[in-house]
């Protein structure tokens, strides 16, 4: 056997040698093809591409999504709460894809994706939510989601549900990954006082989307669009809760504060990708009204109980089962400080904490949640009523006297005959104004004529001598007197929504002469309570109308005052004192409500009579102010249909002083609450 072994390293050599050679070959062709493509892609992406990409960098944005912050509390003028926050879980949900509508309403093909979400949320909140609660259904969620961005543009947060239950988040936190875009987040719940305090005066909330038929709301709105409103903190969400009426609207930009905001950058679809930044929101400033709760509670039981007893106790011979509505306003003459004001029956404002009502609920409320004090509207009842702004009756006749007097129809002194009537009118035709129950008051001086509310007196010796001294002009003669003593223009209070009144003086269909006439006994002129309250505590200061605070300061997070407000007389009218001692001598009917009441006092009944469909119904009003020296508190009720004002509208104003005295005490003596038990405890 041969031990030769052939060298097979050496033989091999040159066929090694070939195979690394076209390796090394293969590498820079496989180079040079890659760099090729990258310089052709770059080309591409310069030359064809470029554009377009450069257009969709600055289509994509930042936008702002306001976070809205804590609303301010609204304090009566001790420091109850009447309107406050309190926090609340909320449900949103931001979506990731467009789900809108194709052309002719046609669904995408994803639609089934947020289609089964709703139906999961749905199926969720009805398992795991308060079964008292409102039951959200898919098509509610669905409508909420504002697939078609109606509302909301593609990047904001869809508001689903407020009020998440315990259950509710402990199972969307487990099944947090089933449910794409779900944020839970920890809002302000507007509440009120569930004692019902002044509910119309303080007023109610709304959200935003549903405000915009205020001007004040569509001009945010508008400011928004066109871009003139550049701070982030002043804008709006179509989700957060607004003030509608009363000092929830008036206070809105003092009690909303300024909203914090996320920064959240979009893709040129408009929709959301991750958040920038988070700047928190500033907590609105509280408001503290002038409405003391003890007494408002009072005023407003005192009317229910009077329209109870108006229902079953005859009054001028017969129930007054119509009289449904009644309204009340206490004003301190010095300050102008409305410590009460009612509007009777009243509601539980907190219905609208979801910023809108049920359809049940505003069945109940529509013809009650409106402040009756300041404006006038529709009882609800069938057939034909009043609303709630009446004549003013014999309570004008104060006004009357001192008209006469200052025109110079008559003196302090004079001494005028009553014959139980007055007449007017071409002979043969003429119209005859008798007396309340044609009483026949023989001699009466002016002071005489108004404490036994002489229509014979007011007739003859006001409105005839104004039309035969002005003519046509007597008109307005009368109506500078009645705005100045704040009849026929509104009160000052700034409270939204506040009427003018009816000056039915203006109507030209009568004569001057029959206008002037009837006005000076008051058939022509339907004002607000508070308006007559106003006027009345133009009679207690002898001239200065002062304007109705309805509230005291406002102050920030940490208590301090940011703004005070003052008494402030709004015009004064110039009248001889001797006139104001006529007027107050002749303030001093008889009412049987006030039979024991410790303190001397200035007053007058009023029952307004008026045409309503084919019958005449008569309204109950009273005024007064007390102590009749250095008068300190202001009182005007109306009740509709509730007949003579010494019966059904006095009782109440007789609660509404006692209670003011009560707690402030028209003495500058608080008198607390009377020992009732005769143990010298208190009740």
């Amino acid at each position: 056997m041969s031990d030769y072994v052939p060298d097979r390293t050496q033989q091999e050599s040159p066929k090694h040698k070939d195979s690394f050679n076209l390796r090394i070959n293969l590498f820079f062709f496989s180079t040079f093809l890659i760099f090729c493509v990258i310089i052709v892609r770059l080309a591409i992406l310069q030359f064809v591409e470029g554009p377009m990409l450069k257009g969709e960098e600055t289509s994509r944005d930042v936008k702002n999504v306001p976070i809205s912050p804590a609303r301010g509390i609204i304090y009566d003028d001790k420091g109850v709460k009447l309107a406050y926050s309190t926090p609340t879980l909320s449900m949103y949900v931001t979506l990731k894809s467009n789900y809108s509508d194709l052309e002719g309403g046609k669904k995408r093909d994803n639609y089934p994706e947020v289609e089964k979400l709703a139906e999961d949320l749905a199926a969720a909140f009805k398992e795991y939510g308060d079964p008292n609660g409102e039951i959200l259904t898919k098509e509610d969620i669905l409508k909420a989601l504002d697939l078609n961005y109606r509302l909301y543009s593609g990047y904001v947060p869809r508001r689903i549900k407020m009020d998440i239950t315990d259950k509710e988040y402990a199972y969307f936190m487990e099944h947090k990954s089933e449910y794409q875009g779900i944020t839970i987040v920890e809002e302000n719940k507007r509440q009120y006082d569930p004692d019902t305090v002044a509910v119309q005066t303080i007023g109610y909330i709304k959200d935003f989307k549903r405000s915009k038929t205020l001007d004040k709301y569509q001009t945010i709105t508008d400011e928004m669009k066109n871009g003139t409103q550049k701070d982030p903190g002043l804008m709006y969400s179509e989700s957060e809760f607004v003030g509608f009426d009363g000092l929830e609207l008036m206070y809105q930009d003092e009690l909303r504060g300024k909203n914090g905001y996320m920064e959240i950058p979009v893709d040129p679809r408009n929709m959301p990708e991750g958040v920038d930044d988070i700047i928190p929101p500033e907590k609105g400033h509280d408001v503290w009204s002038t409405i003391n709760k003890e007494v408002q509670m009072k005023t407003e039981q005192a009317i229910m109980d009077q329209l109870d007893w108006l229902h079953k106790n005859a009054v001028s011979g017969k129930l007054h089962r119509d009289a449904t509505t009644g309204f009340a306003v206490a004003m301190e003459v010095k300050t102008g400080k409305i410590v009460a004001m009612a509007s009777m029956p009243d509601y539980d404002t907190n219905v609208w904490g979801s910023g809108a009502v049920s359809s049940d609920n505003w069945k109940n409320i529509e013809y009650i949640y409106q402040n009756g004090t300041i404006r006038s509207f529709n009882s609800g009842k069938k057939g034909y009523h009043p609303e709630s702004v009446v004549l003013l009756g014999s309570t004008i006749k104060p006004l009357s006297v001192l008209i006469g007097l200052k025109e110079g129809f008559f003196s302090k002194n004079y001494t005028y005959y009553d014959k139980g009537a007055a007449y007017f009118g071409k002979e043969g035709h003429q119209a005859r104004i008798q007396n309340s129950g044609g009483h026949v008051y023989g001699p009466l001086s002016p002071a005489g004529a108004l404490e036994h509310s002489s229509n014979a007196f007011m007739v003859d010796k006001v409105g005839l001598p104004l039309n035969s001294k002005y003519g046509a002009g007597a008109i307005d003669k009368w109506d500078k007197y009645m705005t100045d003593f704040g009849l026929g223009v509104v009160t000052g209070s700034g409270l939204p929504g506040e009427q003018n009144g009816l000056r039915e003086y203006m109507n030209k269909n009568e004569s001057t002469q029959s206008r002037m006439a009837y006005a000076s006994f008051g058939q022509q002129g339907k004002y607000t309570t508070l308006q007559l309250a106003q006027y009345t505590a133009t009679l207690a200061n002898e001239g200065k109308r002062m304007k109705p605070q309805i509230v005291s300061k406002i102050t920030d997070n940490a208590g301090n005052v940011v703004q005070q407000f003052q008494p402030e007389v709004l015009n004064v009218v110039d009248f001889e004192k001797s006139y104001w001692n006529v007027v107050k001598r002749g303030m001093n009917s008889k009412v049987s409500a006030f039979g024991d009441f410790p303190y001397d006092f200035a007053r007058k009944t009023g029952t307004s009579t008026q045409q309503v469909g084919r019958e005449l119904v008569d309204n109950g009003v009273f005024i007064a102010y007390a102590p009749r020296e250095n008068p300190v508190l202001a009182v005007a009720v109306m009740i509709p249909e509730g007949g003579f004002g010494s019966q059904s509208a006095a009782p109440v104003a007789r609660k509404i002083f006692d209670a003011y005295d009560e707690v402030y005490g028209l003495d500058g003596i608080p008198k607390g609450k009377k020992d009732t038990t005769g143990d010298g405890s208190v009740e």
